[in-house]
């Protein structure tokens, strides 16, 4: 029996639990561990009259390696994929390590006490999972994980070799409310009020928070203001795409997000620096996250569509060649199929496939991987099939 252990149980995790579901060939058992077992056991609940798939839920702290280790050893999944935070990734890789387990993930490590997004710790575990054996594969969401995926397609189908790589991110939903945030709130502020870079000539540029601005007219979605940001895969990408001069990410906010944004940020409530609250010690940013809408709440009143895709620049037969592959996924139809707005359904799927291309040996190299790394066509293939098409644009308007 192949069997998935899906670390998590928030809005991400929640797609991905539906979309094992409904590939029960695949995945014929999951077990959905979390800190919170009464979500893990009311998703097992909905999920079970509708599915093959044998559901098992369990109650497990992510921080903690002997549980980890005592869960995975209990349960003997072929993969373990990470839906938990970012802050975790390394300890549930020392139990996949300490198990001989695969591993998955959507998102980089990054430190609890600091807003750095860099792949070198996951990284350093390279040799360790290659004399185990096992695989780790890192990044399969969608910015990082699809877009990784376009590169290497289009590299494989479409270039010699690629200059320029912009990332876009669109988000065309409204959710009603004066402010709240898509995914995690602590992720999202975080990565939104650092600093902004990117990477030219094999170095990276930094820029302050929100300062580089474009408008661009988007499929589906129409003209947006987008800014560019920091985003972890620019790392990989330099070095894993044969010919990158620059690359940059950027996404798309509102002006009333934005406005919202900075009024917290000037009286101190995006700060991760603990402070002392009526003889307790809090984080501001972590007490913003209890008041704020909880993602999960969205999917019903979010309306519009995102579109996400990377613009590539490069040569192919000595020529100069343009080419833009992205995906359009609509708020409402995410949730009719699985009670999730698109910001979840567009990382919880490609994590599910993640999954499945390691549990099936369709991808099967030992050691530590970006997606990038892996080849590209049964992944571009699986998310045709399972819910996030993408289209291709041989003429698109570039960034400036």
């Amino acid at each position: 029996m192949k069997k998935c252990m899906i670390i998590g149980c928030g809005g991400v995790a929640s797609v991905a639990i539906h979309k094992c579901c409904q590939n029960s060939e695949v995945f014929e058992g999951i077990m959905i561990a979390s800190r919170t077992k009464s979500k893990c056991d009311a998703l097992k609940e909905k999920l079970q009259p509708t599915t093959k798939t044998v559901i098992e839920t369990a109650q497990v702290n992510a921080d903690n390696v002997d549980e980890l280790i005592a869960l995975i050893e209990s349960y003997k999944p072929d993969v373990v994929l990470n839906l938990a935070l970012p802050y975790q990734d390394l300890t549930i890789m020392d139990a996949c390590l300490a198990t001989k387990t695969h591993y998955v993930d959507t998102a980089n490590y990054e430190p609890l006490d600091t807003a750095k997004f860099e792949y070198k710790w996951q990284w350093a575990y390279r040799e360790r999972f290659e004399k185990a054996g096992i695989t780790a594969l890192l990044g399969s969401g969608f910015d990082p994980g699809v877009t990784g995926v376009f590169s290497a397609y289009a590299m494989k189908h479409e270039f010699d070799e690629i200059n320029y790589i912009d990332i876009l991110d669109c988000n065309g939903g409204d959710h009603g409310y004066p402010f709240a945030t898509n995914f995690n709130p602590e992720i999202n502020i975080r990565e939104v009020s650092a600093k902004g870079s990117y990477i030219e000539d094999g170095k990276w540029i930094e820029t302050e928070p929100m300062e580089i601005k474009r408008v661009y007219n988007f499929k589906g979605v129409g003209e947006k203001d987008m800014y560019l940001l920091h985003h972890e895969e620019l790392e990989s990408l330099a070095l894993n795409i044969k010919g990158i001069k620059r690359i940059r990410f950027f996404m798309t906010f509102g002006q009333s997000y934005l406005t919202h944004l900075k009024c917290l940020e000037n009286v101190g409530m995006a700060s991760i620096e603990p402070i002392m609250y009526e003889g307790k010690e809090i984080v501001p940013l972590q007490f913003l996250k209890a008041v704020l809408p909880d993602p999960a709440s969205l999917g019903p009143r979010t309306v519009g569509k995102t579109n996400i895709g990377c613009i590539f620049r490069g040569k192919k037969d000595g020529k100069d060649k343009n080419y833009y592959l992205y995906n359009i996924c609509d708020h409402q139809e995410c949730y009719r199929e699985v009670g999730s707005q698109a910001i979840s359904y567009t990382t919880g799927v490609p994590a599910m496939i993640g999954a499945m291309m390691i549990m099936t040996g369709t991808w099967n190299k030992a050691g530590v991987y970006n997606i990038e790394e892996f080849d590209p066509d049964p992944f571009m293939e699986a998310l045709n099939k399972w819910g996030l098409p993408w289209e291709e644009d041989f003429d698109p308007v570039l960034v400036d």
